[in-house]
């Protein structure tokens, strides 16, 4: 299965016009709904503004929420390791839910250095927010594509622009054979990264992590972050 995962970064509206082949299911974050009339799961927080939602849906759509999400992220290691941004959400949830074999993403390379931040204009930037699971956005994707990784996934940027995400590029047209788009990770690397989350211990089952933040030592988050990032080392 191949998994299209629309953010709201600017070049989102790329996918507007591509053919729904090779694309078995496509989840949009918050807003990236409104790219393409064909998505088939919505996935946004509990917070996500009721007039940006959906006023109607067609056969086979879905809103994916908090009731979904929290338990599918937690299931691959919870909030704090996994981060608390909704495109590793997503990820995540498409990961345990779908069980894709490739990843594929579009709108969410999480560069806020332009004007238009999103594709609908200026929007508030969840990696900008003071947040602990947020500070090295390179090793939470790194950490998201391990995971894939030992599930027979790939993830993919489909996004040629500069990208905070460390997937391989790709393009909507070549996106199989999957094993081709596999990466090289060092499977040890990815080991170690996991003993560590373990001994650390931060996990919140009500994915509120937020509220547990005082508990959280950022010098072992930063060596798991460091970790991860050690996973695309060969």
């Amino acid at each position: 299965m191949i998994v299209l995962i629309l953010g709201s970064g600017p070049n989102v509206t790329q996918a507007a016009g591509w053919p729904r082949a090779p694309f078995d299911r496509i989840v949009a974050i918050n807003n990236a709904w409104q790219v393409r009339p064909d998505w088939d799961d919505l996935i946004h927080p509990s917070d996500f503004a009721p007039d940006r939602q959906p006023t109607s849906l067609r056969d086979g759509q879905r809103i994916i929420t908090f009731e979904d999400y929290v338990p599918a992220q937690n299931a691959l290691g919870g909030f704090v390791y996994g981060g608390g941004t909704m495109a590793f959400t997503a990820g995540y949830w498409a990961l345990h839910a779908l069980r894709p074999s490739v990843l594929a993403y579009l709108g969410c390379d999480m560069t806020y250095d332009r004007t238009k931040t999103h594709f609908y204009g200026t929007g508030t930037a969840d990696p900008l927010r003071s947040d602990v699971t947020l500070r090295s956005l390179e090793a939470k994707s790194a950490r998201l594509q391990a995971m894939a990784h030992r599930q027979g996934c790939a993830c993919v940027n489909l996004s040629s622009d500069p990208s905070r995400l460390v997937f391989g590029r790709g393009r909507p047209d070549a996106l199989s054979p999957w094993p081709d788009l596999m990466p090289d990770l060092n499977q040890a690397a990815i080991d170690h990264a996991l003993q560590l989350e373990q001994e650390a211990g931060y996990i919140v089952a009500s994915g509120k992590y937020w509220k547990e933040e005082s508990r959280f030592n950022t010098d072992v988050i930063d060596e798991i972050d460091a970790a991860w990032l050690a996973t695309l080392a060969q």
